[in-house]
């Protein structure tokens, strides 16, 4: 019986996984006020009573998006963290780790697309955007505290700056280019606003800082 209740569980587990993906799909490519509960079943090959099993309605699975999309930019960050050797160079693994995200993980584009439409007001959200203001306001707070950055700036106005300006050249990539440019725009970006903030010393490392933001063999 206790097999029998484990293969329950993951069936379980397989189903949910199965609807995460195929509404990530759907929220992405129509917004949530295009994708249905119809839809969302049809995708994931189920009846819409296995659907609503696992989620109430719209606004519910919403939220299941943007959680694993939180949790995904988590995994995402960390190994930023850990392959950058100073808080520059995690700055860029991060701005890498972002465009590969938006490229790669439709669970991570529907999920901001979510957070950032109005139509989900209702819906269980984060900010997506305070979280990496923050983020990048502390590796810039770092920046100074080792000499990468000029303390002449705030770095609370940078990563005011630096989140909305990404939030724009990924948009406009995936306009004009879906997203096939992504990389190269976020190294043209960097290549300026690394030129503002930098102090002498690291100046010369731009053109290394910058040549981070590229596909890896592993970005499928």
């Amino acid at each position: 019986m206790a097999q029998d209740g484990g293969t329950r569980q993951q069936r379980a587990v397989a189903t949910r996984a199965a609807i995460l993906d195929a509404a990530a799909g759907e929220f992405d490519e129509r917004g949530y006020l295009g994708t249905s509960m119809d839809a969302v079943a049809e995708r994931a090959g189920l009846t819409k009573g296995a659907l609503y099993f696992h989620f109430t309605s719209k606004a519910d699975l919403a939220g299941a998006v943007i959680a694993r999309q939180h949790e995904v930019s988590r995994r995402y960050g960390e190994a930023a963290a850990a392959r950058g050797t100073t808080p520059l160079e995690v700055l860029m693994w991060m701005s890498q780790g972002l465009a590969s995200q938006m490229i790669h993980e439709t669970v991570v584009s529907a999920g901001i697309r979510l957070s950032t439409e109005a139509a989900t007001a209702d819906v269980a959200r984060q900010d997506p955007y305070a979280d990496w203001i923050a983020v990048v306001t502390d590796l810039v707070r770092q920046g100074i505290d080792v000499g990468e950055v000029d303390p002449a700036w705030d770095p609370e106005l940078v990563g005011r700056v630096v989140i909305p300006a990404y939030t724009g050249v990924q948009t406009v990539s995936d306009v004009l280019a879906d997203r096939a440019d992504l990389y190269v725009r976020l190294r043209e970006l960097w290549t300026v606003l690394l030129a503002a903030i930098v102090s002498d010393r690291v100046r010369p490392e731009i053109p290394r800082l910058v040549a981070l933001i590229a596909p890896l063999p592993d970005d499928g």
